[in-house]
Parts: C-alpha cells; structure tokens; sequence
C-alpha cells in the first residue's frame, strides 16, 4: 500500500517507499574511516581537490531575529534555591506551518516572604513567558498576548505533546506550587484545561515529558519534582550563599495515565513511580532496551539517577544502580541535570548523554540487540551502561565548569553527532562560556568551542537550551536562557556541511479515536513519541527515536534530524512506530524535510 510524504520546504507530494512487515537489514558499523568524507577522487583530473573539512560555526542572531526576551528570577538578587534553578523553553510548531516557534518560561516576584531579597517595587506588568511566532526568513513575532499563554506561576519548565491527538501540539508548564496544562485551540489560542484535564500536581514541579508507556495511542504525562522547598529555611554556611538541594527533603515524581477523552488518572502508585523519592532536575523517556517500548531516565541533584524499566503491564522498576546509570564515575551522586538520549555509535541502541554540574557523563548503552531485533527481550532488564566521558576527554574539559542545557545534535551533517554545552554558575551569578565537541567517530571527540564562533565565547549564566532547525535549511540552531538575563539564539552557519534530512512523524491516531493496546487495529499517538527511525545510506546506519523533553528543563524540535555526511541518497528509511508497525520507504531523496505517516 502506498502512502504520501510531504517534502515541506517545497510543500510537494511525494510517493515512494512501502509498508507492511519487511524486516530491515543490520549491518555492523563501518569503520572511523567509513563515517567521514571522503577523498576526492584521484583519477578525474590534475586540479581535482580534497574536499573541505566542515567547520561548525555559530553566531548571535538574538537581536535580528526579534526574539528579546530576559528571564527574571523575581528579587533584587539571587538567594535561594527556587530562583537559582533558571528556567527553560520549547521549540513547537503549534500553528502547524512547518515553521517551529519558540516558547520561553520565566520565573516572577512571590510573595515577599518567598524572597530573601525581595523587590521593593514590583515591574507591571511582571515578568511572565513568551511565545514567539516564527514568521519565516529568520524572524520571530511576539504573540504571546493572543495566545493566552502567560500563567500566573513561577515558571520552571515546559513540554510539548498533542495530547488529544487532533494535530495540534499542546503545552504543560511547571513551575512553584502548581502546573499548567494548556489545550491548543488550533486558532493561535491555548485554553488552560488544567482542571478539567484533572491534572494536579502540588509543591514544585521541574522537568517533565510526555510518552504512550502503555501504547494505546494517548501521550501520557511524567512531572518531575524537585524538593520540599521552604523559603523560611535559612540555616546555611555563609560562604555558600543559600541552602542547596541537600537541605531540604526530596520529593516523589508523579505519572498521569491519558484516558484518551481528555482526561488522566494520577497512577503514581500504581505505577510503582511514586514509591521513590528523589530530587528531579531533568527527565526524558525513550526505550533504552530496545523492547519497543519506553523507558524513563531520571537525573536528580545530588541523589542517584533514576531509572524505570517499563515492564508492558503499566509498572517500572527502578534499575539504575543495576545497569550502571544511578551514580558518577567514582561512584558519587552529582548534580546531574539534563539527559539527552542518542545513538552515537551508529550500534542501533540508545546511548545517555548527561550534563552535570561536576564531571558530564557520556555512557554508553551496551546491550548489543539493534533496533527492532527479535532479541530484545519482553520484561527483561538487560540495559547497561558504561560511562566512557574520562577516556573521551569530554568529563574533564567540562569539570571547570557548571553544565546546564546540551544538545545531541549533527551540527555540521558530516554523519557523526556533536555535543553543544552550555555553562554558567551554580549560586552565584557567575558567567561562563560555552563549549562544543564535534564528534570524530568511535565515540572520540574534538573540543572546537574556541573556533565556533564569537556567541561561544560570550560568557552568561546559562541554564535551559532547546535546539531546532529554525530556518529549516537543514542546520540545527539553539536557543538559550540565561538566567535573570537575556536570552541567546545561535544560529547555525557552519559552513562545508554535509548532507541531510529532517523528519515529522504522524501517528494514525485521530482526535475521538479509543485508545487501543498494541496489536490489530492499533495506532500510534499523533506526534509519533515513542516511534524509532533507522536510517541507512553509503554504508552507514544512523537512529533516533522521537521523544519529547530532552536535556534541561527544555525540549526540542519534533522533527528528527540525520547529518549524512557526503550521502547524495537514502537506500533505507525505516519506521518502527509505537503501534507495532514497520514501515519502510526506498531511495529517500536528501536535504529535505519529510512527513511520514503512519499507514492506517
């Protein structure tokens, strides 16, 4: 049965590929020598040249793009916990016009008894977050005001899913002492359905993120807590300057099943999620086993790492100490903040990348099954993982500074995937620059942070980013808030990149339809979370799995972006969606952006 993808950039039709259960073949990852460009050829003529190295290369286009948003902290100057935290954004495409915009949060004066030092004259209108259209060609239009989205609250985090599946990505925002969920009216205005929703979530709310763990068609909701935060606390050393994670209580994380009519039910306990107590910071879910289905990874600050395996009957059970994910190199809890999930070896398994607020951790998956293998056993605890950030350089270049928000990303597509950190201090308002590490392959990388640009060298005190191909010219760029301060947009520039292609996923499952459990007649939600892309071309494999929240506080582009290095076709393009459908399409043009749906 034939199916149509939609080339957006051009908004033309294309037919091609197949569907149906035509298993994909897994070759073994090709050499070092394999994943770069190749030499020019030595035969054509005398003036043939070798062809250039990509360079990865940001610049500042804050100011040119009419993103001018600051993010408050909400007193005369930093001194608790609460205001420490910083904030972090989104990128989404919530008016469906193939364009992602950008939505930021940001913290606002409390009360004066919540701040050691409170302002003595309130701005009005207070600070509050920001949507920001993107209208095209580079530039954004504030249009928060018809959107309704400027909650009363404190903000922390965000995240992004189409939770009613009627093709309109929805918001929830965390923040202090509640969480806001807001419908997408589909007209540019978002209605807080909170209530109705029958979502409620008390103390404070960090990084959450949206996953089908049952796969019946409906993103349900993780919300991350951080601590029992007491403003009146103020016992403290001096020379730290106010009470950290450690001088409070921890707090439990809360799990709400969709009911597929626009309500949850809180299952926390019924899940088994509620059962530990921990201090979230960052959050994303993705299947880390490959057993077709996702699996939560939990960073908490200054408590061991979470990690629940979802066992397919609507439980988990925490493993991270089994599988080597729960603590740091030396065996200490650390201040872990963002975890991004990525394939770096090309193996079809999902690596974890996670800043830290000490030594960043890169840890490599090593179950050996590969994307959709038989092997993959149901219920079986097998993830493991290795932190290889010492023997890579990565863990002591970085141990210099505070890490915050980081992306996974092929910034300059020559096929191997890049690191971009960003920095700043930790409770004193000290800025630091940023540091990017272009992959060489083997899981070995180059630190280029001085040669990327001017913006890298800029110092700030930054905390979330979020990353999207903004101009849709198959760069990826990123957006980051800077704590009490103006926030940053890098656009990519790198120049001699290689090829690529972008990919929007689209579940079959429609507004109205009852969810259903995997097998006959099932579909996936409407965003495709949880749905696993294998790519092959010249040789090479690369994987990616569309999941929601990825790093600090902050999630990322939908769309899932392959660099390809010098690939000028794609053999392969291979979809395992959450519904249990494989789908595969043949000679994939590149330097595109594709909409796969699911066959119904």
């Amino acid at each position: 049965m034939k199916f149509v993808l939609l080339f957006l950039l051009g908004a033309v039709p294309v037919a091609m590929g197949q569907t149906g259960g035509t298993q994909p073949s897994h070759e073994a990852p090709p050499s070092p020598a394999a994943q770069t460009a190749p030499a020019a050829s030595q035969a054509a003529s005398a003036s043939a040249q070798t062809p250039l190295q990509p360079v990865i290369r940001f610049e500042d286009a804050t100011d040119e793009s009419g993103i001018h948003f600051t993010h408050s902290f909400g007193s005369a100057k930093l001194g608790s916990l609460l205001e420490g935290t910083g904030g972090g954004c989104v990128w989404l495409d919530f008016n469906n016009s193939g364009r992602p915009s950008l939505y930021v949060v940001s913290g606002r004066p409390l009360d004066d008894s919540m701040h050691p030092y409170p302002l003595k004259v309130k701005p009005n209108p207070p600070p509050h977050n920001h949507l920001y259209r993107n209208d095209g060609n580079g530039h954004f239009t504030d249009v928060t005001e018809q959107s309704g989205l400027n909650p009363e609250l404190y903000s922390i985090a965000v995240t992004a899913a189409d939770y009613d599946n009627d093709g309109y990505e929805d918001l929830l925002v965390t923040g202090y002492g509640k969480v806001v969920l807001y419908h997408n009216d589909g007209n540019g205005h978002f209605t807080d359905v909170t209530e109705k929703a029958g979502i409620k979530v008390d103390g404070w709310s960090i990084s959450s993120t949206w996953l089908d763990y049952d796969r019946d068609g409906c993103p349900d909701l993780f919300v991350g807590r951080y601590v029992k935060f007491d403003p009146k606390y103020h016992n403290y050393y001096a020379a730290d300057n106010y009470p950290g994670p450690l001088d409070y209580e921890g707090e439990t994380n809360v799990l709400f099943h969709n009911n597929c009519d626009g309500t949850f039910t809180n299952v926390s306990d019924k899940s088994g999620i509620g059962a530990y107590v921990g201090r979230t910071m960052g959050v994303t879910a993705a299947d880390f086993d490959n057993d077709g289905w996702d699996d939560i990874y939990v960073s908490n600050d200054r408590t061991e790492n979470f990690l629940f395996h979802n066992k397919h009957d609507g439980t988990f059970e925490e493993i991270a100490t089994d599988a080597g994910a729960a603590f740091g190199q030396n065996g200490e809890a650390t201040s872990s903040m963002g975890p991004v999930a990525a394939d770096f070896s090309g193996r079809g398994v999902l690596d974890l990348w996670v800043s830290d607020g000490n030594y960043n951790r890169f840890m490599q998956n090593t179950e050996g099954a590969t994307a959709g293998s038989s092997t993959a056993q149901p219920n079986s605890a097998k993830t493991g993982f290795e932190d290889e950030g010492a023997s890579n350089g990565i863990s002591q270049t970085d141990a210099q500074y505070v890490s915050w928000g980081s992306g996974v990303y092929d910034f300059d597509n020559d096929g191997l995937l890049d690191i971009l950190v960003f920095h700043g201090g930790l409770i004193h308002l000290i800025p630091q620059e940023h540091t990017l590490f272009r992959g060489l392959g083997n899981d070995q990388f180059q630190d280029v942070s001085r040669q990327a640009g001017p913006v890298m060298e800029a110092r700030t005190v930054a905390r979330g980013a979020c990353f999207a191909d903004y101009m849709n010219d198959g760069k990826v760029d990123a957006y980051l808030v800077n704590l009490g301060a103006d926030g940053k947009l890098f656009h990519n520039v790198s120049t001699a990149a290689g090829h690529w292609l972008e990919v929007k996923l689209v579940g079959a499952m429609r507004a109205g339809d009852k969810g259903t459990a995997p097998g006959p007649g099932a579909k996936s939600n409407r965003d495709g979370l949880g749905a696993r892309i294998e790519v092959l071309a010249g040789g090479k494999r690369w994987t990616a799995e569309r999941v929601a929240s990825s790093g600090y506080l902050s999630q990322n582009d939908g769309r899932l972006h392959f660099g390809l290095g010098a690939a000028t076709s794609i053999d392969k393009l291979i979809v395992h969606w959450p519904s249990g459908r494989e789908q595969m399409l043949d000679n994939v043009g590149v330097d595109r952006v594709l909409t796969v749906e699911e066959p119904k």
